[in-house]
């Protein structure tokens, strides 16, 4: 038995149709290499805190995870592949370690980032979670939780919500 199975958990999936071919893994590598430490530093928490809010409800969407790929692919300028690989990372970083990394990667991420790219990141946050049409009143907290690690204030929080409110499902009739 294994220690999924063990503790009653589902596997974190580790690729989405198809296995990452090696030769692909080196691609990937090769141009993350490129990629100043810094940038690196920068990618790889703002994946993580991408999934972490993902993952708030303790399960990631399909949709969650498309949106992941996509944000990086525009915001951080990774090719498919390598969103694609990112994405699992942090995905699978979520599910075997999230609550005891959760605050560690977004006190890095507060560290390196710019206001602008802190924001960004809150905007983003936002924009996974509603990739269903619905906020929960988890993932809304989750993001309060993380716009306040990473120093952005309360105004910063509602201004950006504001922009998301229709898909908070605190709001929406029953």
């Amino acid at each position: 038995m294994d220690i999924f199975a063990l503790f009653g958990l589902k596997h974190p999936q580790t690729s989405r149709n198809d296995p990452v071919s090696e030769d692909m893994l080196c691609k990937i590598s090769d141009t993350l290499d490129q990629l100043t430490e810094k940038d690196s530093k920068l990618i790889a928490s703002f994946a993580y805190i991408l999934g972490r809010v993902a993952h708030a409800d303790l399960e990631i969407s399909e949709e969650e995870t498309q949106r992941m790929e996509h944000i990086l692919q525009e915001r951080g300028g990774l090719l498919e592949e390598q969103a694609t690989l990112v994405v699992q990372m942090a995905k699978t970083q979520n599910y075997l370690f999230g609550s005891t990394k959760n605050f560690i990667v977004t006190r890095e991420f507060a560290r390196i980032a710019t206001r602008s790219q802190k924001l960004d990141l809150l905007c983003c946050l936002f924009s996974v979670c509603s990739s269903d049409h619905a906020i929960s009143t988890v993932e809304d907290n989750e993001i309060r939780g993380i716009a306040r690690e990473i120093g952005l204030s309360h105004g910063d929080f509602i201004a950006t919500r504001s922009k998301y409110i229709e898909h908070l499902t605190v709001l929406k009739k029953i």
